[in-house]
């Protein structure tokens, strides 16, 4: 299957998003005098709105920012309950926890692992707070303008694209626990009991209240005021551990990306407690090695790279405030030189190595000054933990699934912790001059998908729209390796990579290779935009 569409080109302003409205009110932002933060936020709020399968107010954000000089970065992600401990997890699952999340891929250690739904995933939603932040520090427009296009929405209603239907059915098929944690969310985020069907109309006035609410507040009623008590009492009553205190105690964190060389191009993620570190180690090893041409040399030297670097992700990666997280000995060259060394022509089985101690929406923007945003926006496994605040409209994040049961590992669940995160916006420049930001979104994919965009963009030369469009891969576990139907349409690919061991399966569902989106300077003025073509993704510009 092919996904063909035509790049966009914009001479002053643009916005590339997984959903046409939400783009679209980025783009009435920029038009009325926003610039691209002002744009990002708009479109970020409007998200939460049209996609909640895959977002919502509840969840957390990570941001990029090229300001005209340099590269921001904030990570916007709540941390666990003060009363949440590893002994509290056990008791309440009667010490025989679930087992590891599919979406956090075979890197992770087998055996016991935080449950997926209630209350016991929740971590503080982080979102809110980072719109603030990143209008208080870059914004033009008055911050509760940046709400209209979303508030509409949930009043009023709008039709459900085809694509968020599809998401909402996968995610309403997956089975909940019963419990009076769960009992709003079917009255909110079902229609009798059913997802809504593409061009449905649906509306979610309750959100909309929230939304004002954050708007008129600038988010202080959210973590310090009526919906932060309501969160509390709701909790304490339906058993859960968030409180006032918590939501009160939450800040954002503004970080400096970190980097690797790449072909003459850096590429720069944020610092844990994001994945972004494996995307990083993958084209740091791939820098080492000459371009292949043979195209089960490039997919089988991509595929092991990736593994390399899931593999310290997932031991290493951590709350940097809470954990000793080697960063920079990860991205050490002669560290990446060690790893790149254990590449063979065979799939391999790899493990983490030892450095020296130092459900998702994505969107990008970009204004006629120049400025960049690079944004990732999630509450994870769709429609998070289920649970949902009576009366708000929104569902909480359950990213404590990414916290580990290991007493020993770094990532251990724990109180007042940031978990393990797999989203993660991304940046690329040359030189030290931006090329662009971009992201693919997918829980284990993102990384992925991050190294084989980066690998179109460098290696083949494709604008922002072809690089998206190129058929993916997808490794999970083991040796066992997903393709793209027009992947494996390559002559001898499946067979030459089957010869060096990966356990090949051609997969039609789009929705296993992630969702992404591009938008690349012009040099010579204005901006070139692509849009994930397997979803309902659109870039818009003028």
């Amino acid at each position: 299957m092919a996904y063909p569409r035509s790049a966009l080109f914009a001479p002053h302003g643009a916005v590339s998003t997984s959903h046409p409205l939400a783009a679209a009110a980025g783009l009435a932002v920029l038009r009325r005098g926003g610039n691209a933060v002002d744009a990002a936020l708009a479109t970020a709020i409007t998200l939460t709105v049209v996609q909640p399968p895959s977002n919502d107010i509840g969840g957390d954000l990570f941001a990029i920012v090229w300001d005209g000089d340099r590269l921001h970065g904030l990570a916007a992600a709540g941390r666990s309950p003060a009363a949440l401990t590893r002994e509290v997890v056990l008791a309440a699952t009667g010490g025989a926890a679930a087992e590891p999340v599919a979406a956090l891929g075979g890197a992770q250690a087998a055996g016991p692992a935080m449950p997926a739904r209630g209350w016991l995933p929740v971590t503080v939603p982080g979102a809110p707070a980072g719109w603030r932040d990143l209008h208080d520090r870059f914004g033009v427009l008055p911050f509760a303008d940046l709400f209209t296009d979303a508030v509409g929405y949930a009043e009023h209603g709008h039709p459900v694209s085809t694509g968020t239907a599809a998401t909402w059915a996968r995610a309403l098929a997956q089975p909940v626990p019963t419990g009076a944690e769960f009992t709003e969310f079917d009255r909110v985020f079902t229609v009798g009991g059913r997802a809504p069907r593409p061009g449905e109309r649906w509306r979610n006035p309750a959100a909309a209240r929230t939304l004002r609410l954050i708007a008129a507040t600038g988010a202080e009623d959210f973590y310090r005021g009526a919906i932060a008590d309501e969160l509390d009492r709701h909790a304490a009553r339906t058993g859960g551990f968030l409180t006032a205190a918590d939501l009160a105690a939450h800040t954002s964190t503004w970080v400096d990306p970190v980097s690797v060389s790449y072909r003459g191009h850096e590429v720069w993620e944020l610092p844990p407690p994001g994945q972004g570190l494996a995307a990083l180690q993958a084209l740091g090893v791939l820098d080492g090695l000459d371009p292949v041409a043979d195209p089960v040399d490039r997919v089988h030297r991509q595929v092991e790279a990736v593994k390399l670097g899931f593999a310290d992700a997932h031991a290493h990666v951590a709350d940097p405030d809470r954990a000793d997280v080697p960063t920079a000995g990860l991205l050490d060259p002669g560290y990446l030189a060690a790893r790149r060394a254990l590449l063979t022509d065979r799939a391999g089985d790899p493990v983490a190595g030892t450095p020296e101690r130092g459900g998702t929406v994505y969107l990008c923007t970009a204004d006629a000054d120049g400025l960049m945003v690079s944004l990732i926006q999630s509450t994870y496994l769709g429609f998070g933990s289920r649970v949902v605040l009576p009366g708000h409209g929104f569902v909480l994040q359950n990213r404590g699934t990414g916290f580990r049961l290991d007493p020993g590992h770094p990532n251990v669940v724990g109180p007042a912790k940031r978990p393990f995160h797999t989203i993660i916006p991304g940046f690329l420049t040359r030189d030290g001059a931006p090329v662009g930001p971009f992201g693919v979104m997918g829980g284990h994919m993102q990384p992925q998908g991050h190294v084989q965009l980066v690998a179109a963009t460098v290696d083949a030369g494709l604008d922002p729209q072809a690089a998206l469009d190129a058929p993916r891969w997808y490794w999970h576990a083991g040796r066992t390796l997903l393709v793209e139907p027009a992947l494996a349409a390559e002559p001898g690919l499946v067979a030459g990579l089957r010869a060096r061991g990966h356990e090949v399966t051609v997969a039609d569902e789009p929705s296993v290779f992630g969702y992404g989106q591009a938008l690349w300077r012009d040099p010579a003025g204005g901006w070139v935009v692509g849009a994930e073509p397997r979803v309902d993704g659109a870039a818009l510009g003028y």
